[in-house]
């Protein structure tokens, strides 16, 4: 992914681009992209817009470069996320089965 070499992406948040680019939130400083939802002219140029609106202020610019570089998005990362989910998904199941 391009973060992990301090570019910023611009993505359509849908598929994987939607698990691993997370909006840029400047209030929180959270967020390693910019994403926009709906399949429209008008939404792309929404995000461009606020990315350039960051890149003319370095020290947001950086701070977003530092926090994007900073993401885990290893197969490590991910299988531990997967492993998380199956658990959760046990622990439900058996949940329900005890409430039947």
């Amino acid at each position: 992914m391009s973060n992990r070499y301090g570019t910023i992406p611009i993505v359509r948040a849908t598929g994987g681009l939607a698990d691993t680019v997370q909006d840029y939130d400047p209030a929180t400083g959270q967020g390693n992209g910019f994403a926009f939802q709906p399949y429209e002219a008008l939404a792309l140029y929404g995000a461009l817009v606020r990315a350039l609106e960051h890149y003319h202020q370095p020290a947001s610019w950086q701070g977003l470069i530092q926090h994007a570089m900073a993401s885990d998005h290893s197969w490590d990362a991910s299988a531990r996320r997967y492993v998380e989910l199956y658990r959760l998904g046990i622990k439900s199941h058996e949940s329900a089965a005890r409430n039947t």
